[in-house]
């Protein structure tokens, strides 16, 4: 299926993102994870691509994304970076998705690492859809986008007006990056639409539901947080159940909100907690599911 397809008989999306298993952990956590999201009512499910974007964490990506094809019957996106990949790298990749039926691709530039330099044939995500597109345009391309501005970008209207780019060159539709102010991606939504951006816009919502991931995620995204937030992680931090259960109370309320402002989609990353996922999926789906019969 197509991904695009969705929005044309859907008001909004619900989709989950997980990711392959590190280095030193075994295949069967996956499996695991996977057979116990296979209840909830997603429309597709998202494989990310792991840092550094090596050989081995590319067939990683594409061995989950089609278990998730074939033994779960859920549409599976790949994620796919170009920072670290030649052309030849990439072509071999859509080799590999091709065979296993994988044909909905979230195109991402990646993380630059201190100890892998880019490789020189694609130097943004856009350039990476422009030669999938051109080279196999049976795939259909998803982007991402942030609410409150990629870091390299000069402000949030020149990272928006750069969104135009992607959907040219075949993006069907966008994703955000997480956020936690509602009002940040609303700012965010407004400028898309006035600067002409007329593509499907998912929110990513990820809940933070320990001290641990608090400090990683807010320092590697970037992402503002709101005054009410703050005070959670404050009042909490020592009482990690009390706080687990406050992040997941917050993404909900996020989600609520979101669809009452007739948001096109919801993409919860997961990080592979599937209590999480499914105590947040529970909560929202009636309202996502009236929404979509309205």
């Amino acid at each position: 299926m197509n991904i695009s397809d969705i929005f044309k008989h859907k008001k909004v999306s619900y989709s989950l993102e997980i990711f392959p298993p590190k280095k030193d952990s075994s295949y069967n956590v996956i499996y695991n994870t996977l057979l116990r999201l296979r209840g909830l009512p997603a429309d597709y499910i998202s494989v990310t691509y792991g840092a550094g974007g090596s050989l081995a964490q590319r067939e990683k990506t594409v061995e989950i994304a089609s278990l998730i094809r074939t033994n779960y019957h859920i549409e599976p996106v790949a994620h796919i970076t170009c920072v670290n990949s030649t052309e030849q790298d990439v072509i071999q990749t859509l080799e590999k998705l091709k065979e296993n039926q994988v044909m909905n691709l979230m195109v991402l530039r990646g993380d630059i690492s201190p100890d892998a330099p880019p490789k020189d044939d694609f130097h943004y995500a856009s350039d990476l859809a422009d030669f999938i597109k051109k080279r196999e345009p049976e795939f259909n391309l998803m982007g991402a986008c942030y609410p409150e501005g990629h870091y390299q970008a000069a402000s949030l209207e020149e990272d928006v007006q750069n969104l135009h780019h992607k959907i040219a060159n075949g993006v069907t539709h966008l994703v955000t990056q997480l956020f936690f102010d509602n009002e940040a991606f609303y700012r965010f939504r407004d400028l898309a639409t006035a600067q002409g951006i007329d593509v499907p816009i998912v929110a990513g919502i990820m809940p933070i539901t320990s001290s641990r991931q608090i400090e990683r995620t807010v320092a590697l995204s970037g992402a503002s947080v709101p005054a009410k937030l703050s005070r959670l992680f404050s009042k909490y931090a020592n009482k990690p159940d009390a706080l687990r259960d406050a992040g997941i109370f917050y993404a909900i309320e996020q989600i609520m909100d979101l669809v009452d402002n007739d948001i096109r989609g919801i993409h919860l990353y997961t990080m592979n907690n599937v209590e999480t996922a499914y105590k947040i999926s529970e909560a929202v789906q009636n309202v996502i599911m009236a929404e979509n019969l309205s």
